[in-house]
């Protein structure tokens, strides 16, 4: 198994204990995209969801040693239905360790989400 796939797996058995079940992990030099499902009965993105896929991507990415660079997430039902889109810039990351404090970090990431809410 590479260490992308292990990784990918990791992230998706990790995420798992919050409800969240990752389908698809695709990552390279500069972009880390994930797709995911949220047994949930919100119809949009909740910020619990968010700092989850953040807070765990960044502990795999710590273990194996990468930077993730920029993130790019599609969160879904069950159903497969869209409830939202939001990404972290690579810039961000970077500076969480730095100039960025975790607030300011989690406002940049919160100000991203596009709410594609389930249509009733």
């Amino acid at each position: 198994m590479s260490d992308l796939a292990a990784a990918g797996v990791t992230l998706e058995n990790r995420l798992m204990s919050h409800g969240i079940y990752v389908i698809d992990f695709e990552r390279d030099e500069r972009t880390v995209s994930i797709e995911y499902e949220v047994v949930a009965s919100a119809p949009a993105v909740t910020t619990d969801e968010v700092g989850a896929v953040v807070r765990t991507l960044l502990t795999v990415a710590d273990e194996r040693e990468w930077a993730p660079g920029r993130l790019e997430a599609t969160s879904r039902t069950t159903d497969g239905d869209v409830r939202g889109h939001w990404h972290v810039e690579k810039e961000w990351f970077d500076r969480l360790s730095s100039d960025l404090t975790e607030l300011e970090f989690s406002n940049l990431v919160l100000g991203t989400i596009t709410d594609d809410p389930i249509e009733e």
